[in-house]
């Protein structure tokens, strides 16, 4: 390893994401959907873009509705490059 890549703080960070949690009938796993408001090109309209990403939930403690925090990790399986960091809010 050289230096220069030793002196740059953000070359390890992870990307962290706030979801909803859309499905939790996967065993150790949950669907969590991303919205991302963003502003058209060309019309300036502010549109909705939605991801579904799915997380790995070690414990299964999520429910549909629950908003989380998800980090990304390593692949765990063929779809799974995200794992559960916190649950922000339960579902009512």
């Amino acid at each position: 390893m050289t230096e220069d890549m030793a002196a740059t703080p953000d070359r390890n960070r992870r990307k962290h994401r706030d979801g909803v949690v859309v499905s939790a009938s996967m065993d150790r796993t949950a669907v969590v959907l991303l919205t991302e408001r963003v502003r058209h090109r060309s019309y300036g309209k502010i549109v909705r873009r939605y991801k579904r990403l799915y997380v790995h939930d070690e414990n299964n403690t999520l429910g549909v509705g629950d908003r989380v925090r998800i980090a990304e990790t390593r692949p765990i399986s063929k779809l799974k490059r995200w794992r559960l960091v916190e649950i922000l809010e339960r579902a009512r």
